[in-house]
């Protein structure tokens, strides 16, 4: 609830959407939420795909254009073994962010949500070293998380 609270208060900073809007998707989000189906339960595709508000692109230009940060096609790279086999899937679904690999000391980490302060927070909490952030969509994070093998209890 956090990062989807903050991503749609930085949203509503960026003039990307109204707090009209914000009021409407978090409403619908609560709906959503009441269903438990993770891969619906995000502010951002209420407001791109629900109401259709603001396109997923719209964001993306923005974190590029204001936070110099990449896009990555998470449809297209593999990552690294070891990420792949002991991240946190619930954080991930929560936060709509993966970690998906290593150079060097750094971590990469691609998110729909880089817009939301919890979220970068939660994430820089779990891997202390320097992180390259990179933004990608909430469809290329769900199947990359539908991909990962299954969480070892």
């Amino acid at each position: 609830m956090r990062a989807n609270r903050l991503l749609g208060a930085s949203l509503v900073d960026a003039n990307l959407i109204t707090v009209d809007q914000l009021e409407s998707a978090n409403e619908k989000l609560l709906e959503l939420i009441a269903s438990a189906q993770p891969r619906q339960c995000t502010l951002l595709g209420v407001l791109a795909y629900d109401l259709k508000v603001l396109t997923e692109r719209d964001v993306l230009q923005y974190c590029m254009d204001e936070h110099h940060i990449g896009l990555i096609d998470l449809r297209v790279y593999e990552g690294a073994d070891d990420l792949r086999t002991s991240v946190n899937q619930p954080a991930c679904w929560a936060t709509w962010t993966l970690p998906f690999d290593r150079e060097e000391d750094f971590t990469l980490i691609a998110t729909a949500y880089y817009l939301s302060p919890a979220v970068r927070a939660f994430w820089e909490k779990q891997f202390p070293g320097p992180i390259l952030w990179y933004g990608t969509t909430l469809e290329a994070i769900a199947e990359a998380l539908e991909r990962l093998p299954a969480p070892r209890n």
